[in-house]
Formats: structure tokens, sequence, C-alpha cells
């Protein structure tokens, strides 16, 4: 048997182990010294990832309920989530797990709690005395379905009514039902043969609990005597009933029927309604009954002390009112007034003094929860204005089409945009203060500014203050204005690019330090605008026209179209001044008929009055070439130092000086690559007349390609499915909720070709080529094709020589490759730190200047934060470039590869940002696959990677980023922001910043009774629902019925007390006074009667002494 002498073989291990080490330190040697003195602080433990806080109007809503004592207002959807509103500032977001549509929410009033109806029959009670609300309680409901809940004020019995009639009852402090149950065949009359239908309505009469009104869908409503367990009343209609609601005195009810009729009735004349109102019929003569009407969905009846009730309504139009909006109509006394709406009506709710039913309601507002909005309208005043709205509700005003997302920005210009925007905003609001005012605001312990900004559909922007979790309107840019409008179709020939919104913003490319502010739109537009604070009025506006074309067909080529050697500014079909604002349609055709060299929008030629905030300097369009339109711009850089803007989609790139308003460069594809090209391509169609130039291209004239390839792959017309740019679309595989997307080797040169268009832009000042000593200006392109490009710009000095010299552009050669299209560059210094691009202050340019100023501004150089400027030859730079695929850092001037990270291998990354976190940076990705990931730099070790949600639509590829200091966020509905963090810093102090709902309020006192009506009895009667209700009374209910599920709520209210003993001992302190309170109350009660009765006692001895003597026919 033979020995192993350990030792050695161990000896061998590490002797393959070192070699192995000694290898790879080899390759880091060779890989031109990597850096190992840069200290990279991050780790994952900075990382976590969480929601922070959702923003917008609740998508697709359902429910609406309020507590008018605690003042909080809350939403639910049909995608089961629950929105709750504060004062401004107090929000929250719920979702139910099953997603099931919210029918109706019931608070317990004033007590922190709420309860929720789901149409999957289940019923939750959610604790809001916590941060975060969280389930308490659930009941599912097994046998029967629910249509209806009441639950009275100061009860824990909740009223369940079923789709079968019956009424179930629920104790909301154990979510149990009680053993008493109304049935329908009880409830209507013995002789009826058919079934009353499901129940609508449930509620007490205000002036005695024990007394119950039940309404059934078919038009039969019964008054039900809880204690004798029989129907005192049954009230019969021909018309279904949509509503009902109460007198405050008891003695009527009102009730909303289908035909568009309101009945009243008194509750001891059960055999025909005391009124029948018709609110929008138009009454006929002859005392013929009206018209009938659209049904009336709601309708609610209040009472003031002062003057006439008020019966609030929801439909009920007149049929013949075609086109005519969603109307809330408001009857008081003798007036009616008709409320329009924008959208239609879920439901609304009359907010009201008290929360007791059987007092005057004193009314004062109404909340009218839209389809697409949320209303508040002030009953107290005149014509009834609306309160204006503080809540970021108006997101969606037209559909987002992209977002961008900025933290840390300059602190002076969250002001500045305010400022320019509070000049924006409507006027007849009504005077008073938001009536929803509950809760109170969170610590905030985020002290840096946000802004966030959304392009729109209707090529609208609005900017945002998005600090410390709270997100407010700023100011609103119309990027449309500057284009005529089409006023009918026909005047439409040019918008052929898109079926509708011609307007719509795709790309923003902001300066927060310069606020240059630059949009790339759906129509193969580009706009840029400076920030003044002054108004302006624009006599001609500065337009720039751009033949940006991939390959001319032989046919439709004009003659002798010669394109100059590139290091001239512009091309020979470009113009390079301002071009005239007329572009008949007629003249722009080529010979042959084809349209060519128009534009797809008009702008005016009219004189334009600029508001202070964004102005235009500068409008870049992209036009027809012969019949095919131009196509949509895939990527956009601004660059304020150097006063250039550059843009690229999948036909080349252009680049434009807005100070001089020319084209200084204006290329396909193809031809950026020069005599470099990696790839075979083989042009579409001979190519006789147009010349390369300078030797960039090599192309072979003896190819002939059949005609059907001629044609552009993306020419036919675009469906306006506005998402990734239109060359990056990926298909929606709806089997997995994952995107594939084929990008197989084995596609045609072709094929590769007509896809690669410019997807990333970056300007910056570094090194160009590996023999450079020194950084200088220049332009990172990136393509679909993984390719990134280098142009070299050459600036003319400062001042005036700035807009009379020309800037030179010319390829540097400098070609590097990644696998997938380019996403993202960014740039760091020998330290690891980002380099910023270069950027001019910002400073107001419609003041004419002093001479001191001037001579400020000649001197004045580009700031640039980067430390490059002053760096010694033997000092490198890294660039960092993300694509869809990998990662890759690259030493600067050397261009060798030093760190590379593949991403991901069956998936795509959507977003890449390089972002600050802790005074350092890092690259953080979202997959299409839904996972979350950062990467150290320059190293790119993994720091986290978490699923977080699976890409289900374009709406979150579109609009996903990510920021500084761990923030990100997405459009999570068409109408709501979803905000989160990746931060463990923020995630730890997000309990702090989370606004309280729920606050320590004293309920009102109750409504005094006066004392002949507690000696005669008309006042309230209360009635002992536990005695009725409790198991000893009624027994137990069926236990298949319903089943109880415990929440998670318990755990949850156990840390949000822990949280809240500040609270807790407010809410002590608060119960001490008041108890207190009622204690002096009762001292000074209990005074008063000794009082009373000493004197009367007083007042009887001496009537005995008066009358003691006298006999009693003297009296």
């Amino acid at each position: 048997m033979r020995k192993f002498n350990i030792r050695k073989v161990l000896d061998g291990l590490t002797a393959v182990s070192s070699a192995a080490s000694a290898s790879s330190a080899a390759q880091q040697q060779q890989a031109g010294n990597r850096e190992t003195e840069i200290q990279e602080t991050l780790q994952s433990e900075h990382f976590q990832l969480c929601k922070t806080v959702r923003h917008g109007f609740p998508y697709q809503p359902s429910a609406l309920a309020f507590d008018p004592v605690q003042k909080i207002l809350a939403i639910g959807t049909q995608t089961g989530a629950l929105r709750l509103f504060g004062r401004p500032g107090v929000e929250c977001y719920c979702q139910h797990d099953s997603g099931a549509a919210v029918i109706q929410l019931q608070f317990l009033i004033n007590e922190g709690a709420l309860v929720s109806a789901l149409a999957d029959d289940t019923l939750h009670l959610w604790n809001l005395r916590q941060k975060r609300p969280a389930i308490l309680h659930s009941l599912k409901f097994n046998r029967e379905r629910i249509t209806f809940c009441h639950l009275p004020f100061q009860s824990k019995w909740l009223y369940v009514g079923t789709e079968r009639g019956n009424i179930h009852i629920v104790n909301v402090e154990s979510f149990t039902l009680s053993g008493y149950v109304i049935m329908w065949n009880k409830a209507i009359e013995l002789s009826s043969k058919s079934h009353p239908g499901p129940i609508v309505h449930i509620s007490d009469n205000p002036m005695d609990e024990g007394k119950l009104l039940i309404g059934f869908e078919s038009g039969t409503v019964v008054l039900w005597d809880l204690k004798s367990k029989k129907a005192d009343y049954r009230y019969t209609h021909d018309e279904a009933i949509h509503s009902v609601a109460w007198h405050h005195e008891g003695k009527q009810f009102i009730c909303s029927h289908s035909d568009g009729t309101l009945t009243i009735w008194n509750v001891k004349s059960p055999t025909k309604p005391f009124q029948t109102i018709t609110p929008h019929g138009k009454q006929l003569k002859d005392g013929k009954k009206p018209e009938p009407c659209k049904p009336i969905l709601k309708v609610e009846y209040k009472t003031t002390r002062a003057g006439d009730p008020f019966i609030i309504l929801s439909g009920g139009l007149s049929y013949d009112t075609v086109g005519r909006r969603p109307c809330l109509t408001v009857m008081h006394g003798k007036s009616t007034a008709v409320l329009e709406m924008d959208y239609s009506i879920v439901d609304f709710l009359t907010l009201c003094e008290t929360p007791y039913p059987n007092d005057f309601q004193e009314p004062y507002a109404v909340v009218v929860l839209l389809e697409k909005d949320l209303v508040l309208i002030d009953l107290a005043q005149n014509g009834y204005p609306i309160f204006e709205n503080p809540y970021p509700l108006t997101i969606h005003e037209s559909p987002v089409t992209c977002c961008e997302y900025f933290a840390d920005c300059p602190v002076d210009l969250i002001p500045a945009l305010y400022s320019v925007g509070a000049r924006q905003k409507r006027q007849g609001y009504s005077k008073k203060e938001w009536p929803i005012s509950g809760g109170n605001w969170g610590l905030i312990t985020q002290s840096y500014p946000e802004i966030i900004i959304t392009g729109h559909a209707d090529g609208s922007i609005k900017f945002w203050d998005a600090s410390a979790i709270t997100l407010q309107v700023l100011y609103k840019l119309k990027t449309a204005k500057v284009f005529e409008k089409s006023r009918n179709k026909e005047d439409r020939p040019n918008t052929d690019i898109v079926d509708e919104d011609p307007y719509a913003i795709q790309i923003i490319s902001w300066c927060p330090e310069s606020r240059m502010l630059c949009i790339a739109g759906v129509s193969a537009h580009v706009i840029i605008y400076r920030f003044s604070k002054q108004e302006v009025t624009t006599e001609v506006i500065p337009m720039l026209e751009v033949r940006l074309l991939y390959e001319i067909n032989d046919v439709e080529t004009p003659d002798g179209e010669q394109v100059p050697p590139l290091p001239t500014p512009g091309t020979g079909s470009n113009p390079q001044s301002i071009v005239p604002q007329s572009h008949p349609s007629t003249s722009s055709s080529s010979s042959d008929g084809l349209r060519d060299n128009v534009p797809c929008l008009k702008v005016k030629n009219s004189p334009l009055k600029q508001s202070p905030g964004y102005q235009i300097e500068l409008v870049i369009q992209l036009v027809w070439v012969s019949g095919e339109p131009p196509q949509q711009i895939t990527s956009l850089a601004v660059n304020s130092a150097y006063g250039l803007v550059v843009f690229g989609n999948c036909n080349g790139i252009a680049m434009v000086d807005y100070l001089q308003k020319t084209v200084l460069l204006n290329l396909g594809t193809i031809e950026l690559y020069g005599s470099n090209d990696p790839y075979r391509r083989e042009p579409r169609s001979p190519r006789k007349t147009r010349q390369p130039s300078g030797g960039l291209c090599d192309i072979n004239e003896g190819t002939t390609v059949p005609e059907d390839r001629c044609k552009s792959p993306t020419s036919a017309k675009m469906s306006r499915k506005l998402s990734l740019p239109t060359e990056l679309k990926p298909d929606l595989d709806v089997k997995d909720n994952s995107f594939s997307r084929s990008r197989s080797s084995s596609v045609t040169s072709i094929d590769k070709e007509s896809r690669e268009a410019i997807s990333a832009l970056h300007f910056c000042e570094t090194f160009t080529r590996k023999a450079d000593t020194s950084p200088s200006p220049c332009l990172w392109v990136g393509t679909t094709l993984g390719t990134v490009l280098v142009i070299v710009l050459n600036l003319p000095p400062g001042g005036e020589q700035r807009l009379l010299q020309p800037v030179i552009v010319s390829p540097s050669g400098t070609i590097l490759r990644l696998k997938g299209a380019i996403l993202r560059m960014a740039f760091l210094d020998t330290t690891g730190s980002l380099v910023p691009p270069a950027h001019e202050p910002w400073r107001e340019h419609n003041v004419p200047e002093d001479k001191d100023e001037k001579d400020k501004s000649k001197k004045r150089r580009p700031v640039s934060v980067s430390p490059s400027s002053s760096q010694e030859i033997s000092e490198n730079q890294y660039a960092v470039i993300c694509s869809e695929k990998q990662a890759k850092v690259i030493s600067l001037p050397s261009q060798n590869c030093i760190y590379k990270q593949n991403i991901t291998e069956t998936s795509f990354v959507l977003r890449g940002d390089i972002v600050s976190l802790s005074n350092s940076i890092c690259l953080a990705c979202f997959c299409a696959n839904g996972h979350i990931m950062t990467f150290s730099l320059p190293s790119l070790r993994p720091l986290l990677d978490v699923y977080y949600l699976p890409l289900t639509n374009m709406r979150i590829a579109r609009t996903f980023c990510f920021t500084n200091n761990g923030q990100a966020l997405y459009l999570v509905s068409p109408t709501e922001i979803q905000r989160l963090t990746y931060s463990q810093e923020t995630c730890e102090n997000l309990q702090e910043m989370l606004g309280e709902l729920f606050t320590p309020v004293e309920t009102p006192e109750a409504p005094n009774r006066g004392f002949f009506k507690g000696l005669f009895g008309g006042g309230a009667q209360s009635l002992d629902r536990e005695e009725l209700f409790g198991e000893s009374a009624s027994g137990k209910a069926s236990r298949s019925l319903a089943q109880h599920i415990p929440g998670p709520g318990g755990i949850e209210g156990v840390k949000g007390a822990a949280s809240g003993v500040v609270g807790e001992l407010a809410r002590a302190r608060l119960a001490l006074d008041e108890r207190g309170q009622k204690l002096g109350e009762l001292e000074e009660k209990t005074a008063a009667m000794l009082y009373s009765a000493d004197s009367f006692s007083k007042h009887a001895h001496e009537m005995m002494l008066k009358y003691k003597d006298k006999k009693w026919y003297q009296f």
C-alpha cells in the first residue's frame, strides 16, 4: 500500500496556486499598470433595496371614504391598492396581496382603523396607527358575494350585505361573524314571488339604532326592527334603486333610481313616495310623466341649521344630452347647480361638520373622485368654486413618455423654477384651506434638493420638486407652442412619422448647473432652451433643418450632390444659416413627386412671446429624404461649455453649434468608422453619384441588391407606441413576462447595418488617442452594435471669438468594442472620482451686460470640475462604459481594458447610470429580467443584485432611472411614479421620514337631546348591539360561511407602537387632560345641583309657612 506524502501534495497545490496568482499578477502588470492605489469605500452593506413612496393619482380608482374627525381621505383601486391622504405632504400607499378590486371602504371614525371590502369577497381591517399601515384581520366569505357594507358611528358591529340579499354582521374587534343574520325572504313580503336582488344599501335610522333600512336592487326598501327581528315597513317602487340617504331627523329618506328620478319617502307612509323629483327631466305639459333620464348613481341628503337642505347627486342627465360631460348636481332650495367634470364620476362624498348622523349635517364641501382626478368643491361659497389641489395628482395630465431624475442639484434651482412656475397658476379657486388636513409630517433627514422632469405626449415638460420624499410641481413648459397647429386632417401632410401626438417628448438632456435644456421629440425634432427670468418676444424663431440620411437610392438622388471632406463644418445639403420659415411642400418635392427636404412639423413664422422660464434658443428638424420620413432620434446630448448639441438615430449623427446656429457634423453611422469599419457592409443600392470623401468608407460599386431591399427597414409608418427609440424596441414575450431580443450573430450584414443606431453620447474632456499627453474636449459616441467612437472637438477661444471662428470636428480613429448596445459612458480621474462634463455657470442672457461683465465673460472659462486640466503627463483617466450586456473600465490614454464585468448573459440591461453614493460612486443597472444591480468603480465588483420586478410593459423600460444618493424611480402605472432607494442609510431613515396618518383628536360631543325630547322620548334611541349580536344571544355563525385570516399587522402594530411611544404619551396626556376636564365639569355640575336643591328647599319652606294656616278655599 502506497503512502501519500500529504505535505508534498499541499506543496504541489500551493505551487499551482502561487503560479496562477503570479500569472494573474503578470496579466495585471501587462494591462497598463492596474491602479491599486484607488481605495473603494463602497461595500455590499451600504446597499439595500426598498420602495419609499408612490406619487400621483391612484390608477383606476374604485372606492372612496373619509374620516370626518381625523380628516383623512382613503381611495381604493381596481388593482387592490389603497391610497391614504392627509394634509399636503402626508400620503401613504398600501396594497392588498390578492390584487382584487376594492369595492368599498369604511373608516372606524377616529379609531385609526379602516375596513376594506374587496371583489374577491374578503373584508380586511387595516391598522392606521402606524406609519406603514398593515392588515390586522381578514375575513373571507365562501358562499356569498359582498355587495355593500355599513358600519355605524361608534359601533363595533359591521353590517355586510350580499348578492343573495342577506345581511351578515361582523364584529370588527375580533373579525368574527355573529350568529344574527337577516335573510332576504324574511325581509320582503311573503306574497312576493321574485327575489328582490342584491343588497345595494344598509343604514340605521339616525334617531333609532334599532331600526335598519335595507335597500334591494329591484326597488324594494325594508325598515327592519333588529330587536323583534321583523320588518316594520316595506316600501316598493317600480324602478331599480342605486342609493339611499336619510334626513338627519330619521323621519324621511331619499332613494335614487335607474330612470333618473329621486323618491322621498316618509318613514311611516310606505304605500307611495311623499315626493318624486326628476332633476334633469323635461317637465311635459298635461301632467304627464317627464321623459326618463340616465340613472342617478348616488344621492346624498344633507341638512343645515340655517337654511334649506342640500341634495347632491351624480348622474341623472337626460338621454338627449349626447356628448355632455359627466355632472355632479347640487340642489339647494330652489337653485340647482350642474357642475361639469372632466372625467366620469367614480364616487363622491359630502364633508360635514359633524360625525353624528342624528345632528344637522352642515355640509361644507364635496369630494368627487373621478376616473383620473380628485376634485373638492366648496359648498359654502357662491358658484361652488373648487379647492386648489395640493397633492401631486397631475402627473398624467398628458401621458408620460419619458422621465429623468436629478438628486443633489444646485440649491438655487428649485427657487428659480418655483418663481417662474408661480406665474402659471390658475385663478378662481376657493379662498379656504384644503379641508383634508389630518396626519403629521415626518422628520426631514435628507437635506439635498431633488428634481424630477417628466416629458409628455402633448409636448409638455414638467419640473417637480421631489426633495425629502414629497412631490410638488414647480414649472410646466409647452414645447408644442413653437409649431403651427394643424386645424384639420387634410392640413397634416407632414406628420406621417407618427399617427398622433406629433409633439411627444422622447429624450430629455438637461444640465442643472447651466440650466440648458434640450429635448428630442417624436417627429425627429430637437429644441434647445435657455433659462431666463425675463420675458422676451422672439421675432423670428431660430431654426435649422438637417438632412440626415443613411444611404441614397440611385434613382432618387438629385445629381451632383457631393459630401465635402469631414473637417469642414456642415455638409452640402445642410443650410448653414437660419432657414426661412415657410416650406411649401410643392417646392420641396423631388422631380418624381416624392416628398423631399420637408420637416415633419412647421415652425411658426409669427413673433413668439416667451414668458420667464425656458425660452427657445434653437429648433432643429430632420427632413424627409426622397420620400422617406426622418427616423426618430435615439440619443441626445447638450454641453453648455462647448455650446454644442449632438443627436443621432439609426441613420447617423448630427452635431450643431447652437451659438453660431450651424451644423458641424452630419454623418451616416458607417461614415463614422472611416476605413476602420469592423463589419462587412454591402450597400443596399449602387451609389454612382455620391462619392466617398476623404477615404472614409470603402464602397464596392459593382454590388447590386434586389429592389425590395432598397427601402429603409423603418420607412413604414411608425406605430406610436412611445417606448424605447424605434430601433431599440424589444419584443414583448408575454409567456414569461420578460423581454427577448434577437441579437444572434447569424443576422446578415444588411440587417446589422440597418440596426446600427447611435445609442449613447457623452461630451467630456479626456484623452482621445493613445499617444495623447493631455486631455482635450471630445465627444464619445456609442452605437447599438456595441461600438464606441471618439470625435475630437477643436473649440475656438471664448468671448467674441467663439461666435466668429468655426468649431472644427474630426474623428480620432479611436474605436472600442463591447457586447450589446452602448447605454452609458462616464469618466473617472486618477483618484477614482467622477469627472463631470464641463459646463458654464448659469447667467441671465436677456439683460445687457456692463463693460466689466463683458470683460469677465471674455475671461470666463467653462467650469470643469475635473482636475484633469492641471494633470501631469503621468496621470491618467478611466472611461466607464456600460452596454446592454457588460461593463468595461478602460484606462486612458493607453486604452487598455483594466476591468470587465459581464452583467447579464440571458437578459439585457435597460438602464445603466453612474451615480454617487456615500461619498463614492458606483454603476447601477436595471435589467429586463427584473434584477437591480450595483457595481463598484473602477473595479466593477458586484455589490447588490436583487430581483425587484419583472418587466411587464414598456412603460417601466421607458421611465426607469437611477440618480445620486441611492434614489431611483419609474412609472408604475400611467398615473403614478414609484420611488425606491438602494441605499441602506435611506432605508434605515425611511420610518422617520414617513408622515403619521393617525393623530390623537378628541371626538366631538354628541348633539344635545334637549329637555323635552329626553322627557317624551323624541331623541335618538340607542341599542345594546352586544346583547343582540353577541354569541350568548345570537349563537355562533356557520363555520363554512366565512373564514378568518389573521393579518401581518399584529407584529407590525407592535413595531409601530414601539416607534410611536411619543404618540402614545401624547395620547395618554390628552386622555388625562380629558379626564381632568370632565371631572372639573362634573364637580361644577354637582355644585350647581346642590345649590339648586338648597334654594328649592328654602323656597318650599317659605311657601309652607306662608300658606300654613290658610284654608283651601282661601288660596
